[in-house]
């Protein structure tokens, strides 16, 4: 179910999956853009104008969905940048100017990446499967556009680690059949989002994604666990410790660590998918 920042709506709508490749197809993009932009957005849309629709029929205030579609795909060219954030931005601001029945919309973008295949830069393959994402809410306020919302993240880590991970010393009762476990191989996935301090910092050119994503990368290479919670605090607190533009934020790792087919010792196995239940866990950090 879709939320918004500014509170409950009684109705809304928008158009979601909608995909734009923006491509300078000589390889040689503009400064501030890549060769290769790529996003999935979802745009929602609120306001008494639309009401009509849900109650009468009378859609003589309502923009259609398809005309949200071609909106965005279109505008990607005008777009000037090459970050999330001012990607959402860019839309919701174009489209509320565009529509002044619309008392506020919320944007959701999310990275389709691709990463270079040559320094050629004119040929590329699909990156991830981590990919970041941005959200945006726009709210009327008199005659201007107030933000009442703007958050990151990066969904989608698969991480492994083949050593270094312990899980042991937790309640023992009827339903334990797990053993302790003092060194195992780690297969966890993680995704993370978080606020800003004021909506100007959000506005980095992707330097607050690309600092998140090497933290993440750091800590589960760095160090060394007695539990996936801890290593989620460790990339928790180390983001508010090293990027100052970044409020709060929440994480939620899920562990997927493979089912063990044989180990003879410490330095060799072999391993398979886990199984189908997983654990799962969450943690939100503030200033």
């Amino acid at each position: 179910m879709n939320q918004f920042a500014s509170g409950w709506k009684k109705s809304y709508y928008g158009k979601g999956d909608v995909i734009a490749y923006r491509l300078h197809r000589d390889g040689k993009p503009p400064t501030g853009q890549s060769a290769f932009f790529g996003a999935n957005v979802l745009i929602l849309i609120y306001g008494e104008a639309f009401w009509p629709t849900y109650t009468t029929g009378d859609n003589s205030s309502l923009v259609a969905t398809d005309s949200m579609k071609n909106f965005i795909q279109r505008e990607t060219l005008n777009f000037p940048g090459d970050d999330l954030e001012a990607y959402c931005q860019f839309l919701g601001e174009k489209f509320m100017g565009l529509y002044p029945q619309a008392e506020g919309a919320q944007v959701t973008a999310s990275q389709i990446p691709y990463e270079t295949l040559t320094a050629s830069g004119i040929s590329f393959v699909p990156a991830g499967p981590d990919c970041a994402n941005a959200r945006l809410e726009l709210v009327r306020d008199s005659a201007a556009l107030k933000t009442q919302e703007l958050r990151s993240g990066i969904k989608g880590f698969r991480l492994l680690r083949l050593n270094g991970s312990a899980f042991k010393g937790f309640v023992r009762d009827q339903y334990t059949t797990l053993p302790d476990i003092l060194n195992r191989p780690l297969h966890m996935w993680l995704d993370l989002d978080w606020s800003y301090i004021n909506a100007e910092s959000a506005f980095s050119k992707g330097a607050v994604t690309a600092g998140a994503r090497k933290i993440v990368h750091e800590v589960f290479d760095g160090f060394e666990s007695g539990s996936i919670q801890q290593i989620i605090h460790q990339i928790g607190t180390r983001m508010l410790n090293d990027i100052p533009a970044i409020a709060g934020i929440h994480l939620e790792a899920s562990n997927r660590t493979w089912d063990t087919i044989t180990e003879p010792g410490d330095t060799l196995g072999v391993y398979t998918d886990a199984r189908p239940p997983y654990g799962c866990l969450g943690l939100s950090l503030r200033r």
